[in-house]
C-alpha cells in the first residue's frame, strides 16, 4: 500500500461582505477544524479584511478575504473542496498546492 503524506496547500476565501467578525471567525473555525480532524495541520488565517471584488458575485461587490496555509493529503482536500462549495457563507475560493 502506498502511503500518502501530507503536501502544503494555500486556501483563498471570499467571504460575504454581510457577515459579522463573529460570522467570519465561525467559517474560518470551521474550516480549520475540517483540515485538523482529516489528519492535516493549518496556520493561523490570514485576514486581508474587506475588498472591492473585480464583478459581482451573488449581487455583491465586496467581499472579505482571508487567507489560509494548510497541509494536509491529497484525498482529503477533494473531501474539503466539497465543503466549501456547499457553503452558502462562501462567495468564491481557490485551493492551490504550495
Amino acid at each position: 500500500m502506498v502511503s500518502q503524506r501530507n503536501r502544503d496547500y494555500e486556501l483563498v476565501m471570499v467571504l460575504s461582505p454581510e457577515a459579522n467578525e463573529e460570522e467570519l471567525t465561525a467559517t474560518v473555525e470551521r474550516v480549520s477544524n475540517f483540515i485538523t480532524e482529516h489528519g492535516g495541520t493549518a496556520e493561523e488565517p490570514d485576514n486581508w479584511g474587506l475588498r472591492r471584488l473585480s464583478y459581482a458575485v451573488k449581487e455583491f461587490m465586496e467581499g472579505n478575504y482571508v487567507l489560509t496555509r494548510f497541509s494536509l493529503e491529497a484525498s482529503n482536500v477533494i473531501e474539503l473542496d466539497r465543503s466549501l462549495r456547499a457553503s452558502d457563507d462562501i462567495l468564491r475560493y481557490l485551493v492551490t498546492k504550495v
